[in-house]
């Protein structure tokens, strides 16, 4: 008898994570089954500074960039400060607001996109800036980077 229970323990170990790992990507399928009729959830710059300007209180700024002497330096106004890697701590997702759009910033709109399908399928309305910090100032370093990026670029193909 005691056997049998310890097989059936075992299998269960086994078997629960197989089917909720099963699980878990049909989810995902299903989120990113939305994103091109949704824009792949990306919002201009000028469309969020349009939105401050107008006062609206649906959404939040989560400025995602790795260093936080770049958020210090400058950020969206209202902007909180969260870092891409560290965004699903427990204590960082009690910062975020289910009932609001929730837009990600980062340098070139790069890492912006690491946990924008996480936080969709813990139910956040996530979306980014299109092209990050680089879209929201003029000349920023980011499009800097971006453009000397391009122009290292190996290229191999030319059509």
């Amino acid at each position: 008898m005691l056997k049998r229970i310890a097989v059936v323990l075992v299998l269960i170990c086994f078997a629960v994570p197989a089917y909720a790992g099963d699980d878990i990507a049909k989810k995902l399928n299903s989120i990113l089954l939305q994103g091109p009729k949704n824009g792949n959830w990306q919002i201009k710059a000028a469309d969020v500074a349009k939105w401050i300007k107008e006062g609206r209180k649906d959404f939040q700024v989560v400025d995602v960039r790795l260093n936080p002497k770049e958020y210090a330096s400058g950020h969206i106004p209202g902007a909180i400060y969260i870092p891409y890697h560290m965004i699903l701590k427990p204590s960082n997702l009690k910062r975020l607001h289910k009932d609001k759009k929730i837009i990600l910033v980062c340098v070139t709109g790069q890492t912006q996109n690491l946990p924008v399908l996480a936080l969709r399928l813990l139910g956040y309305d996530a979306r980014t800036i299109s092209f990050g910090h680089a879209a929201w100032i003029k000349g920023y370093y980011g499009g800097r980077i971006m453009s000397g990026a391009m122009r290292k670029a190996n290229h191999p193909l030319t059509k």
